[in-house]
């Protein structure tokens, strides 16, 4: 609680004490890493490549580096999803890792969530700030024209069509 360090580390959701001071005792000098991707390797939360050519397929987890504070980070990151399910108002990290639990399931959205809170450690520590969470973006429902039936989300302060919208549109060209 001492060290500076320690209390911007605190600010992002997930890491408490023991996952600060161990990742302050296991990385030391985060200026080793040029990106929050290396470090998260370091650790051992990033997918292991299996890729031949053209084809490329990431795998499990690698489970390198300290296992101590991979559970750690995994373990924060599984409270950050529990408590995320019981808040009203949630900020973008948090959201995310909803939608992701909704996808894949509750632990590899638990290993992504920990792998972007190693991607954020670094980020705080590199740039000597506390970690400010974003709102979530606000959508407005809009029909969709060309394609009756069908509802798409429009981002407020973009006015861009939702992502969803047009992979199905690249998936299914208008003859």
């Amino acid at each position: 609680r001492q060290i500076p360090f320690i209390a911007r580390l605190r600010s992002v959701p997930g890491i408490g004490l023991l996952s600060a001071t161990a990742l302050y005792a296991f990385i030391g000098d985060p200026s080793r890493f040029p990106s929050g991707r290396h470090m998260a390797s370091f650790v051992g939360l990033t997918p292991r490549e299996y890729s031949s050519g053209l084809r490329r397929f990431l795998g499990r987890i690698s489970k390198r580096g300290d296992a101590y504070l991979r559970m750690l980070l995994i373990h924060g990151a599984r409270s950050v999803l529990w408590h995320a399910k019981r808040m009203k108002n949630r900020d973008r990290l948090r959201s995310w890792a909803l939608n992701l639990e909704r996808k894949l399931g509750h632990n590899k959205a638990a290993v992504a969530l920990a792998n972007k809170l190693a991607r954020i450690t670094w980020a705080v520590w590199k740039n000597d700030r506390h970690f400010e969470s974003a709102p979530e973006p606000q959508a407005d429902v809009v029909q969709d024209p060309r394609l009756p039936g069908r509802v798409d989300l429009v981002r407020r302060e973009l006015g861009q069509p939702g992502a969803r919208l047009q992979a199905h549109r690249r998936a299914h060209p208008a003859r």
